[in-house]
């Protein structure tokens, strides 16, 4: 639907109010030029899709979605929608923490005229921030060149620009240069800083510095939340069986638990993959799949969900957000210490800029990466632009984080977002990517906003997708919310064949608009199992097609189908957030 010249303005005055509340609560400053994605302006040059708006700004909501009916009297155990209101840091809070300023960049020799290499300046600031207990680094407004990757390893420690129209890092060097080449531990001579690492990276101390170490070594690095170390991590206590959606445990021995206390439930397959047939929904059809032949997948289990203990009374323990699955018997499940996380900790107010390089072909990105949090919880970014990156902003084995107001922009990139190695509970909202300044080099591939590795229980909301897809790349990602976006959908998803499906159980795509009608992994009724797709444009399948993993009945839900934004709850994610019972 075209939108008429009073209707873009009138848009665009709207969201110049909410951008201005926001700024009295927040104190963060927008990227020059950026508005959130409602009435944005074409870029100069780009293709007539670029002025996109989301789909609650083309239709009125006019009725209430059956499907939303059915959760709200089943919020926790809905069998195709999961529930993700407690999504991001803080359990979604709407702002994130302001720790005290403890350094400005500056006084560590940092200069804002990208005259000199700041990269030094920064890491100790940085450092000298986490030393003391946490506090906030200043990056006044100027352009900072950085011939180095930036660190930020204490939790607690934040670095704030001066807003992403007022702040800029200069990225002259690549992860390759920097560290050395990451390959892939399937061999081959594909790289892994395509779907790993940040010129901003936020990882835990000792844990990025035995990364780094194994990177140098050619050895595999330690990932996931306990990773190829699985047998090191001591148990807290076992846990007596539980319910998907229950929001209290029993445990064996309390002892060890306090409220406030990180912790990692985990849960193990058995012989017969029970637990991977649990995340596809159960039944026939994940009965019928070969599993062992999915080396890729098994590799990801045990399943690892880190979740913090609210209280603790007896045996009776309560988390934060309620089980993501079953705890059986048969799966061992138990609550380990884990490795210990980065929280707290953030990115605010600036603009990360790579050197223009043509994008590399699919699979050796050099590492012009922009923002990751890896082992991370209760961490963030906001008022974060990204431009001319490999990758843009990464989730690895991250969790609880959110990601608010960013944006991938530039000459094109592999990955724009990318959430992977059971990465669980995270946030991504108000974000945009933009369309390419350049054309795509030959044997390039984009992906879009990515979700792989058994990850669970993410959501993205509000956003603009001037290119891209929804990459669901594998690995059987499971229970993930993509709600008020939209998007050009011109990407494709990737995916190893040992990585097994391509969903799990209870995706949900809601309110949806696709300017393009192609249906690849917007409309998947015909390949999720346990899925649900409310409120999607109409679309027809073109270029990229798949077929369903699981044989028989998917049991997948439409509703509203050619009708983006025409039901209620407009946003699913925020409408779970204001149910009073939770």
């Amino acid at each position: 639907m075209a939108l008429s010249r009073r209707q873009f303005v009138g848009g665009a005055v709207a969201v110049a109010g909410a951008t201005t509340a926001a700024l009295g609560t927040t104190g963060f400053a927008p990227p020059t030029g950026f508005a959130p994605p409602t009435g944005l302006t074409p870029p100069t040059g780009s293709a007539p899709h670029a002025g996109l708006t989301r789909p609650t700004d083309l239709t009125p909501p006019t009725r209430p979605a059956r499907l939303w009916r059915e959760f709200e009297a089943a919020p926790s155990t809905h069998p195709q929608i999961p529930y993700v209101g407690r999504a991001g840091a803080h359990g979604g809070a709407r702002r994130a923490p302001r720790p005290r300023v403890v350094a400005d960049a500056l006084t560590h020799g940092a200069t804002p005229d990208a005259s000199a290499d700041s990269a030094p300046a920064i890491n100790r600031a940085l450092a000298e921030a986490g030393e003391r207990g946490g506090g906030t680094v200043l990056l006044p407004p100027g352009t900072y060149r950085i011939d180095d990757y930036l660190r930020i390893g204490h939790s607690g420690v934040v670095l704030r620009g001066a807003g992403s129209g007022r702040t800029k890092l200069l990225a002259t060097r690549h992860l390759t240069e920097l560290i050395g080449p990451y390959g892939s531990r399937y061999g081959g001579d594909k790289s892994s800083w395509s779907w790993a690492g940040g010129l901003i990276w936020l990882s835990p101390r000792a844990r990025h510095a035995s990364l780094v170490a194994a990177i140098r070594d050619r050895a595999w690095p330690f990932e996931g939340w306990t990773g190829n170390r699985r047998d090191e991590w001591s148990t807290l206590t076992t846990v007596r069986p539980g319910r998907r959606g229950d929001r209290t445990i029993t445990v064996d021995d309390p002892s060890a638990l306090r409220p406030g206390r990180l912790v990692v439930l985990r849960l193990a397959d058995d012989a017969g993959h029970t637990l991977l047939e649990h995340m596809a929904g159960d039944g026939a059809g994940p009965q019928a799949y070969l599993w062992d032949d999915k080396t890729k997948l098994t590799s990801y289990v045990p399943y690892e969900w880190p979740v913090r203990i609210t209280a603790v009374h007896g045996r009776t323990a309560t988390l934060e957000r309620p089980l993501p699955l079953d705890a059986r018997p048969e799966w061992d499940p138990r609550l380990i210490a884990g490795a210990a996380a980065l929280t707290g900790s953030g990115v605010v107010g600036l603009t990360l800029e790579a050197v223009e390089t043509p994008q590399s072909p699919h699979l050796l990105d050099k590492g012009f990466n922009g923002v990751t949090f890896q082992c991370a919880y209760d961490c963030w970014a906001e008022d974060v632009v990204v431009r001319h990156v490999d990758n843009g902003f990464g989730l690895v084995a991250a969790s609880a984080c959110t990601l608010r107001r960013t944006r991938v922009e530039g000459r094109g990139s592999h990955h724009p977002y990318f959430c992977r190695e059971g990465s669980h509970d995270n946030l991504v909202e108000d974000f945009r990517i933009a369309a390419r300044t350049v054309p795509a080099p030959a044997g390039t591939q984009l992906h879009g906003i990515n979700v792989e590795g058994l990850s669970s229980h993410n959501v993205w909301s509000r956003g603009v997708m001037e290119t891209g897809t929804f990459d669901t790349h594998r690995g059987m990602p499971f229970a993930n919310v993509r709600t008020e976006i939209t998007v050009e959908n011109d990407g494709r998803h990737g995916g190893d064949a040992s990585a097994g499906p391509l969903y799990g159980a209870r995706f949900t795509h809601w309110n949806v608009t696709v300017t393009n009608g192609r249906a690849g992994l917007v409309k998947i009724d015909t390949v999720a199992p346990y899925s649900a797709t409310v409120g999607i444009s109409e679309v027809r399948e073109f270029d990229q097609i798949d077929v369903p993993d699981f044989t028989g009945e998917l049991h997948a839900r439409v509703e509203a189908y050619g009708s983006p934004g025409s039901v209620r709850p407009v946003n699913l994610y925020e409408a779970q957030r204001a149910l009073s019972r939770w």
